[in-house]
């Protein structure tokens, strides 16, 4: 017998599954080798598959605002959830620094939402792009909205969020036009040619900066009961809401805060998200608690994740309260929390079983803004396929 009958003989099904095994730097080379595997790896059923098999390998992208050299620009940092936890001074030293002054507005599946922003004498503009970190591909600027600056005084503000319909397979930005009357939702997916007018509702002030994405929803701290010209110490723990929009339904509903919540904190909680569930922050005395929702829309299913005080994390406070600090990241077990706090510029890694510092690490002092998305290295185009 020839050689070659004892050769085996890979079928491409059996190609096509082990190569959805492999990390995306790899699959963009390959590209290289033919013409059938520069197809395959933007094949959407691939793709996908590919996503499915890279979300039990849960990354971390860092990201924050880097004051350097007078220029404030927003850095981002895909990496591993070890190396955070371990040396996040070097996860900053190698972040990616944005020639451009983008917000981020959050990661759903890989692909980044970006926000720019042009602002005139009496209007301004606002628009989004996406961005694949893994792939370094980066989409075309989507329609414009022109909003009259003038229309909008405190706390009627204009709000945005990011978040994914796996309904619909499709990657929204969702936009809060609040202004003293009525607040519309519009919503722009990608690959559209314009924003949608989804709702009206009444007008109310958002507390929240950008919108937290979590099963298939997109929130905001919010005073749905409150009026204008409110005073935040005359808010009272029954005014403090969050709403919720949901994107394949789009409607929206109320989620109550924490029953152990008894009071509302000396300054505007922080709602984030962390190991996919729905994260509240914020002062209480001399104290940091978090809150997590631990299933989503369950108001019985808050859970106390963290109640420290200041004194044992070693975070001076001089006057008044400290800076609220930002939980980067969770261990696998949940007894190790990363933290960054601003006041004195450095990461702390603290076990909250043992209530010990295990670590600490100083960062410059001209980095601010720090926050921290579950991620997943993908192949996820932003645009249309």
């Amino acid at each position: 017998m020839s050689s070659s009958q004892y050769s085996p003989v890979l079928t491409q099904e059996l190609i096509v599954e082990i190569l959805s095994r492999v990390p995306v730097k790899d699959l963009m080379r390959f590209r290289c080798i033919s013409t059938w595997m520069n197809h395959l790896v933007f094949d959407p059923t691939f793709v996908k598959l590919h996503l499915k098999r890279s979300s039990k390998n849960t990354h971390i992208l860092l990201t924050f605002r880097d004051y350097e050299n007078d220029e404030s620009r927003y850095c981002a940092a895909p990496c591993s959830l070890q190396n955070l936890l371990h040396n996040p001074s070097s996860t900053v030293d190698v972040c990616h620094r944005f020639n451009h002054d983008y917000t981020i507005l959050g990661v759903c599946n890989g692909l980044v939402c970006l926000q720019d922003s042009y602002r005139g004498d009496e209007f301004e503009e606002y628009w989004v792009r996406f961005w694949n970190p893994s792939t370094r591909v980066m989409c075309e600027d989507s329609p414009r909205l022109r909003i009259r600056s003038s229309d909008y005084y405190y706390p009627y503000l204009f709000m945005f969020g990011y978040g994914y319909d796996d309904w619909s397979d499709t990657y929204q930005v969702v936009f809060l036009d609040n202004k003293s009357q009525k607040m519309e939702v519009r919503v722009y997916s990608l690959g559209d040619t314009c924003w949608r007018n989804i709702l009206t509702c009444d007008a109310f002030p958002t507390l929240s900066l950008h919108g937290a994405y979590v099963c298939g929803t997109v929130n905001w701290l919010a005073l749905p009961k409150s009026g204008s010209g409110y005073r935040w110490e005359n808010v009272t723990i029954n005014d403090l809401e969050i709403f919720s929009y949901d994107l394949k339904n789009e409607k929206f509903s109320y989620l109550s805060m924490p029953d152990g919540l008894s009071e509302v904190p000396p300054d505007v909680p922080v709602l984030e998200v962390s190991k996919g569930c729905l994260c509240l922050s914020h002062h209480q005395g001399t104290r940091f608690v978090v809150w997590l929702m631990r299933e989503f829309g369950v108001a019985k299913s808050w859970t106390l994740l963290l109640n420290v005080s200041y004194e044992d994390l070693h975070i001076r406070v001089l006057h008044g309260l400290p800076t609220l600090p930002v939980i980067l990241c969770l261990s696998e077990s949940g007894n190790v929390v990363l933290l960054a706090s601003y006041d004195n510029a450095e990461f702390i890694l603290y076990n909250k079983k043992d209530n010990r510092i295990e670590r600490r690490e100083l960062f410059n002092d001209d980095k601010f803004y720090f926050f921290s998305y579950d991620y997943v290295e993908s192949l996820v185009l932003p645009y249309r396929n």
